[in-house]
């Protein structure tokens, strides 16, 4: 049976009121979103034919600040997903004391599907839809699954068109030249590790510890190159929503997994893969490929690691 992800959240919203004693109304008020933005989409694709899109901006609460939160672009996206990712935002800005709400935002839509024109499309048509009701003091998106600083730029110009003026704090996820945080693109990766770290000290557990990433995306591919970076850890398996790529006897291996991007990887003898007889020469193929963009996970590997998405 399938979990209703708003359902969920409220089921935890009423455990914990019962623990602190949260008088009834405030939690019947903090049930449901302040309000539900749902929008439809027209896109002329390349072929010349019209699709709609479903979007959704919910908007939870925002007694603490203007609302917050990320846009996500996915087949799978839902009104009570965003409902309740939206309300989490709210627990998350008044757990770490912000001063921002919770705010959640969607789009049905498989990116892989579409070209870059037509997400450029999307990502305007989107925004757009919901002008009237984001702004620096009103609700802030962010990016999110799927989206990202490409996809925030288009966004926010198509912001600027509609107002005619330039107001770049109305988005974050921004390129760092488009007055863009140089930390926004590993934020969420940085915050889990530091969660993880926490965590590995709590339970104390002794490093150096294996770790198998699932999902390659803005979170994960964040969290391979942090974790890289730490002799605490030692990253044995990555995968993305194409495949994955496993260490055979990670006790053994002595060099760090080089060469890793978002859906390229540069193998290496002692993973799980198909690979010619000549490695030397394999490998020096594919460090080149590496640089120039041109060899995907899926050309790479068996996938041998639970499939995820991004």
């Amino acid at each position: 049976m399938k979990i209703n992800p708003y359902a969920a959240a409220v089921e935890r919203l009423e455990k914990t009121a019962k623990l602190i004693n949260l008088k009834k109304e405030a939690v019947d008020f903090l049930k449901k979103p302040q309000r539900i933005i749902q929008v439809s989409i027209p896109i002329k694709m390349d072929d010349g034919k019209v699709r709609i899109f479903d979007g959704f901006r919910v908007q939870h609460n925002n007694a603490r600040g203007p609302y917050k939160g990320g846009i996500r672009f996915h087949p799978n996206v839902t009104l009570d997903e965003v409902k309740a990712l939206a309300m989490w935002m709210t627990w998350k800005c008044a757990v770490v004391d912000i001063p921002y709400g919770g705010g959640k935002g969607g789009v049905i839509v498989d990116p892989k599907e579409l070209s870059q024109t037509e997400m450029e499309k999307l990502s305007r048509g989107y925004i757009a839809s919901i002008a009237q009701f984001i702004g620096p003091n009103v609700d802030i998106p962010a990016p999110d699954v799927n989206t990202n600083p490409q996809i925030m730029s288009w966004m926010l110009d198509e912001y600027f068109k509609i107002f005619g003026r330039q107001e770049p704090s109305v988005i974050t996820g921004k390129p760092i030249e488009l007055f863009g945080s140089k930390v926004r693109s590993i934020a969420t990766s940085m915050g889990g590790k530091f969660v993880l770290d926490k965590i590995i000290n709590f339970l104390g557990l002794k490093p150096p510890l294996t770790v198998a990433i699932q999902g390659f995306g803005n979170v994960g591919g964040g969290m391979v190159r942090l974790l890289s970076e730490d002799p605490n850890y030692k990253i044995v398996a990555v995968s993305d929503s194409k495949g994955g790529i496993l260490i055979k006897n990670p006790e053994e291996w002595k060099l760090p997994i080089f060469g890793v991007t978002t859906n390229y990887i540069i193998a290496k003898e002692d993973y799980y893969l198909v690979y010619p007889t000549n490695f030397n020469e394999y490998e020096k193929q594919y460090r080149n490929s590496i640089l120039h963009g041109g060899i995907s996970v899926e050309e790479m590997i068996v996938p041998v690691v639970t499939m995820t998405s991004d």
